[in-house]
């Protein structure tokens, strides 16, 4: 029997060998991390006479297994707080590590990060400024929640500015979950969660650093120190980023990519207190310069005394954002967690000469007990948010707003048969202005077999929308906004299945992951472009739907080559009644009706340099409407294009491996076939009667695909 005890190991380092991500986790973390559940199937294991381990190595940090070619199991991490290894989760969540993503492509933001991620999609909501959000199943960005250490760090106005202060450096993994997900997430995630685990210093070396550079002359930089003793660790950090290089491909004017200053400033700090007793605390302040216009408004820093100017557009907007989190973890007969977290943001803006200065504070407190009794998993909390937010247009022209939220959930996940789980939870929320909020959620999983699982999901979800710090296009541009009837709370209803196979094909392996996904919205609100120089907001009379099909195949040779497809089908329309009564249905824009992603990856051990080759596409998409002008300045009779045309943007990288110093060495070209967005994402910049941005058909709502074209870039790294 002693050569079986260290099988229970192996099968979890195994489990860590994701097709779906590939994750190289530290040996000194296997017993799990305080806020996080990893779960392992004592079902999914291989074959007796097929399991061997010729040639490992085993180094201080890191069990390598190089001819195990797929995880036969899942990787699921959960939000109930505690660190275990147990049957895999119903609730579907994928997992990339950092290192997953670098070998990939070195993404330089989170932003970045989620295009090596099928089915999410970078939204960008101004052609000038270039602010953006993620989109899950087609859904605008303000459906999906991203959480630090599953904390909600990022409200209403950081999901569409501060998501690019995420520093790459600590990330330590991204968790997906499309659709509805954990009741102690809250009910506004109606999307699904990004969840942004960060590292740990025991992860690290005691210095660590990251610095790219590309052929636009930008420059990101990094690094990294941590120390780590017996009971107590530390890191302390900074990442940087500046681009100031001024580019007018499309002769439009204005610069194509927006220019900015970057800096983030952030320290982690963990212990114990006692024998049973955690503690964490984590903070970060974030500053950013971000600006775009025409030439002599980012010429040699004009904008500084330009902002504002009513005859040389810019757009300029400094980000100031300050962060703090920390947990409490008790391990007791009754275990416990207590989770805080507080984020400050300011904006201060200009889009032409219109001023746009927002604040906006967030405090999140949360108890969680965890409880297990038989075949059942209880999990229930209390919690409370208070979210205060001014600005300085009509929306708080009376008083600054300030939402007070207290909630409570309870969730039972329950092995009810050998091949059965379900996971029931509920979560019941206080709005004062509409009352008790009630969000239900169930979850099952299915084994059919040894190598198949199937999942069901359903929840609901509530949003208040806010407007002013989600769309600020009532300010980019010369639209005017127009409020149709008082606004009523979004509500959705979610329905999600999944199926998930492992196969083998010879000496060879892989998996194949489809999801189906439909989402139902009631009060849905939707900016409609058809008026000219109008936004008009309304809760739709009819109904909105999200719906569609996701598909990934992960495949792994014996020889240290793999491949990765994945695509999208999906439909995401709104219906509501027309002039005459009767009910009309429309595509919503900027939601692709198909998009795919492909990466194959190729590793030469022997020099250790790794090969990776990525290509995302993006199917047509509906689009707003907008008019180009005459030459007497005046709009054309018919609009441009309703719809966009399919692209595809491919990806090439080379990663060398020096393994003596830790050191990666990496370089690679984006978007190597130089595709741009067609003609200009602005409207009425070349009215011949105004200067250019400041006519009253200017627009700046059309930007679909990248502006920006082929970039080289090269980089080194040491984080391992």
């Amino acid at each position: 029997m002693k050569k079986w005890r260290f099988l229970p190991l192996l099968m979890g380092v195994q489990c860590l060998l994701s097709a779906q991500a590939v994750i190289s986790t530290p040996l000194n973390d296997r017993q799990g991390k305080p806020g996080t559940f990893v779960e392992r199937s004592r079902n999914e294991h291989p074959r007796k006479s097929e399991f061997r381990i010729p040639n490992s190595e085993i180094d201080q940090d890191t069990l390598l297994l190089p001819e195990m070619t797929l995880d036969l199991s899942e990787i699921v991490v959960k939000a109930e707080k505690k660190a275990s290894y147990t049957d895999p989760s119903p609730i579907k969540t994928l997992v990339f590590s950092s290192a997953y993503l670098e070998k990939r492509g070195s993404p330089v933001n989170l932003i970045e990060s989620i295009k090596l991620v099928n089915g999410l999609q970078e939204v960008v909501a101004c052609g000038i400024c270039g602010t953006n959000s993620i989109s899950i199943n087609g859904l605008p960005g303000a459906y999906t929640a991203v959480l630090i250490d599953g904390m909600p760090m990022y409200g209403n106005l950081a999901a569409v500015y501060g998501l690019n202060g995420i520093s790459r450096l600590l990330v330590d993994r991204l968790e997906v979950t499309r659709g509805p997900g954990q009741a102690a997430y809250g009910s506004e995630a109606m999307a699904g969660v990004i969840n942004v685990r960060t590292k740990q210093a025991a992860q690290l070396p005691p210095l660590s650093f990251d610095v790219m550079a590309t052929s636009y002359c930008e420059l990101f930089a990094g690094a990294i120190y941590s120390h780590s003793g017996k009971r107590r660790s530390a890191l302390l950090g900074f990442d940087a980023g500046y681009f100031n290089r001024f580019a007018d491909a499309n002769a439009d004017s204005f610069g194509d990519v927006a220019l900015f200053d970057r800096l983030s400033l952030f320290g982690k700090w963990s212990g114990a207190s006692g024998k049973r007793s955690t503690w964490r605390l984590f903070g970060k302040y974030y500053y950013e310069d971000r600006r775009n216009g025409v030439k002599d408004y980012v010429d040699q820093r004009a904008y500084r005394r330009l902002r504002g100017n009513g005859a040389v557009y810019g757009e300029s907007i400094y980000t100031r954002r300050a962060e703090l989190l920390g947990n409490w973890e008790n391990t007791g007969a009754l275990p416990y967690r207590f989770d805080l977290s507080m984020s400050w943001h300011d904006q201060d803006s200009y889009y032409g000469d219109a001023s746009y200065r927002a604040t906006q504070g967030i405090a999140f407190v949360q108890n969680t007990w965890m409880y297990r009794t038989g075949k059942q998993y209880w999990t229930g909390g209390l919690s409370a948010r208070f979210q205060y937010y001014d600005d300085n247009t009509v929306a708080t022209a009376a008083q600054a707003e300030r939402q007070w939220q207290p909630g409570l959930f309870v969730q039972n996940e329950w092995n009810f048969a050998p091949r059965w789980t379900a996971l029931g939870a509920g979560r019941l929320d206080y709005h004062a202005k509409h009352g008790f909020i009630v969000s239900p959620r169930l979850h099952l999983k299915f084994k059919p077999g040894e190598w198949t699982t199937l999942r069901l999901n359903y929840g609901t979800g509530f949003r208040v929308v806010h407007l002013f710090t989600e769309d600020h296009a009532f300010v980019s541009g010369q639209r005017e906004l127009v409020i149709d009837g008082d606004l009523r709370p979004e509500r959705s209803w979610t329905l999600t299945a999944n199926l998930g196979h492992v196969y083998e094909w010879g000496k060879s392996s892989g998996n194949i992951d489809i999801d189906l996904f439909y989402t139902r919205f009631a009060n849905k609100i939707i900016p409609n472009y058809d008026n000219p120089g109008q936004i008009i907001y309304a809760n739709t009379g009819g109904h909105a739907m999200s719906r569609g099909i996701s598909a990934n195949v992960s495949h792994r040779w014996t020889f240290p080559l793999s491949l990765d497809l994945g695509a999208t089908l999906q439909a995401v329309s709104r219906t509501e009644p027309g002039d005459g009564g009767a009910l009309q249905q429309k595509d919503v824009e900027f939601a692709p009706r198909w998009t795919g992603l492909a990466s194959l990856n190729y590793t030469w051990k022997k020099p250790s340099i790794t090969l990776a080759y990525t290509v995302n596409a993006t199917g047509p998409m509906a689009l707003p409407t907008v008019f180009d002008l005459d030459a007497a300045g005046e709009p054309l009779p018919m609009p441009r294009s309703l719809t966009s045309r399919p692209f595809a943007l491919h990806q090439f990288q080379i990663q060398k491996e020096i393994e003596s110093i830790h050191l990666d060495c990496y370089a690679g070209v984006r978007n190597i076939f130089d595709y741009r967005q067609p003609g200009s994402p602005l409207a009425g910049f070349d009215d011949p009667r105004h200067p250019a941005g400041f006519s009253p058909h200017f627009d700046t709502a059309y930007a679909y695909a990248p502006l920006q074209g082929r970039v080289w870039y090269v980089g080194v790294r040491m984080s391992h």
